[in-house]
């Protein structure tokens, strides 16, 4: 199938993100740790250039901790600062932290020549749908300040935050790309939920996510459902709906619901720690 989704209000969520980045002084950009490359909209490069960077792996519980670290090195290389946290987690807040104080410096030292002092550090949370921006958000201000949810495009609009006196944080909504020029990159996308489900070929998916567990992550299937791996495709699917007893009303094995199943336990980490890609 054509992995591609790019509502209208995205359009106008994109308008507004460019106007309002010349009131920050950096940019906080937040991508899945299992997609780190694919979750980064190509746009946002284009439209902040010359602004300080910070890039978060949101949900890094999720994903393989070895590949995590993977990915800090690869970007800590190109000179880009990044840190991998899962939100909930105080010191991985922390370290966050530690990142802006560092990539403000230069805006600080800047202002208290000019006289300024004590003015607060600005920053946008960029990011493309469902992948934790508004729960950052809350876990860095340490109060619910913004909503939340387990779906892609609940921030429908920017909010402003100040977790204390030196930063305020510019909350926008989760904006994709008008085309996905590599389809593997919409794949993983839905995989991780960034595309609304309704859309989605579940069965399709879940193919595609079998076949990399069997060449990244041997075993994984064997382990959560008690199945043997030697068969593919539809058919290891049929083995993992009769491991569940998921029967149609036919009395066959329900492909589609085991599909949805193994994805959803991707999804929540059922399946253990997993990325979809590596530097």
């Amino acid at each position: 199938m054509d992995y591609q989704w790019y509502p209208g209000h995205m359009t106008k969520a994109r308008r507004r993100m460019q106007e309002n980045l010349k009131l920050v002084d950096l940019i906080i950009e937040l991508t899945d740790a299992r997609t780190v490359r694919s979750g980064r909209n190509p746009d946002i490069d284009a439209m902040a250039a010359g602004k300080k960077r910070i890039l978060v792996l949101t949900k890094a519980d999720l994903a393989d901790e070895k590949v995590n670290d993977e990915w800090i090195r690869y970007y800590k290389e190109k000179g880009i600062l990044a840190a991998a946290m899962d939100a909930r987690k105080s010191g991985n807040i922390r370290q966050v932290r530690s990142l802006v104080a560092q990539a403000a410096q230069e805006k600080i030292e800047r202002d208290r020549k000019r006289g300024i002092l004590n003015r607060p550090v600005r920053a946008m949370i960029v990011g493309i749908p469902n992948v934790g921006k508004s729960t950052f958000i809350n876990s860095y201000a340490g109060k619910a300040s913004a909503k939340t949810g387990n779906r892609p495009g609940v921030t429908k609009g920017e909010q402003w935050i100040r977790p204390d006196k030196t930063l305020e944080l510019l909350d926008t909504p989760g904006i994709l790309w008008p085309k996905f020029e590599d389809q593997m990159v919409g794949l993983r996308l839905s995989l991780t939920g960034t595309i609304r489900d309704e859309i989605l070929d579940h069965t399709e998916m879940a193919l595609a996510l079998t076949a990399y567990l069997k060449d990244y992550y041997p075993g994984t299937l064997s382990v959560r459902y008690g199945i043997p791996e030697e068969k593919d495709g539809t058919d290891l699917l049929q083995e993992i709906s009769s491991a569940r007893k998921l029967i149609s009303a036919g009395g066959q094995p329900d492909i589609g619901r085991a599909a949805s199943m193994l994805i959803d336990d991707f999804r929540t980490g059922r399946l253990g720690r997993i990325s979809l890609e590596r530097p």
